[in-house]
């Protein structure tokens, strides 16, 4: 299958400092990868990138075929799904639900700056039912739990039919319940459209869901492993991920914990 996401030789450079360091990472379309990595190793930076909202200083992007620099920027947009812990904050907090995600048909963060019809609404509260959340359809999004709010930002990564879908930190503001709901959500929507490409951003193992099937470890800006993640998630790669000794194990249920070795 051809990929939904390439990243050849990416480079990022803030003045003297390297964030990024030649990373290459290619997603296909039945893949599921976890970016792992210690607070400042680039994973955000990495997925901005890749949701096409920060240019690299070298290196290539492709989108489901089109490369960035010579298609249409807008167009591409539309092709990734982009969720970040920090949405909420960019979002006018009297949106509701089914505007948050109708908004993402043009890639945009309000609904006037668009204009959208039926067929989009009732899109947008079928995306919000997957999540089973479309009976807050019409509430706004700062009544909503925090749980209740990334469900609704889940939702809104399905509105378009996205080649790739990327999701950074998504339960960087959530209790353990919350985090639990919403990783339960993610095994959901993976299983309900294995087809469509995810990756998710974190530095807990705890976080890793069930059914991811791929592990981009980096460090200092740096890949430093990448495939299949069974058998490459140990606690060697750990400890060298995250430079301390740290043990990791696999439950019977498929979830990943890690502790100090």
């Amino acid at each position: 299958m051809s990929p939904a996401l390439e990243l050849h030789n990416i480079s990022l450079h803030r003045d003297t400092t390297v964030i990024l360091d030649d990373v290459t990472w290619v997603v296909r379309p039945d893949e599921h990868w976890i970016i792992l990595g210690a607070n400042g190793s680039g994973k955000t930076s990495l997925m901005r990138i890749a949701a096409l909202y920060l240019h690299p200083s070298a290196g290539e992007v492709v989108v489901a075929g089109g490369r960035l620099g010579s298609t249409d920027i807008r167009s591409l947009r539309r092709r990734v799904a982009y969720m970040s812990a920090a949405l909420a904050t960019e979002l006018r907090p009297q949106l509701r639900a089914f505007e948050v995600v109708m908004t993402a048909k043009h890639a945009a963060l309000e609904a006037w700056w668009h204009t959208y019809d039926d067929a989009d609404r009732t899109r947008a509260v079928a995306c919000l039912g997957q999540l089973g959340v479309a009976h807050l359809a019409d509430r706004e999004i700062s009544a909503l739990s925090s749980g209740e709010q990334q469900r609704v930002f889940l939702a809104r990564t399905r509105m378009n039919d996205p080649a790739v879908i990327l999701l950074d930190e998504p339960s960087g503001r959530l209790d353990l319940g919350g985090r639990e709901q919403l990783i339960g959500a993610l095994d959901e929507t993976i299983a309900s459209d294995s087809g469509v490409a995810t990756a998710i951003v974190t530095h807990h193992v705890e976080e890793i869901p069930t059914r991811a099937t791929h592990l981009l470890a980096l460090k200092r800006g740096k890949s430093i492993a990448s495939g299949p993640i069974t058998g490459l998630l140990t606690a060697e790669l750990l400890s060298e991920t995250f430079e301390f000794p740290l043990r990791v194990e696999r439950r019977d249920d498929g979830r990943f914990s890690a502790r100090a070795g």
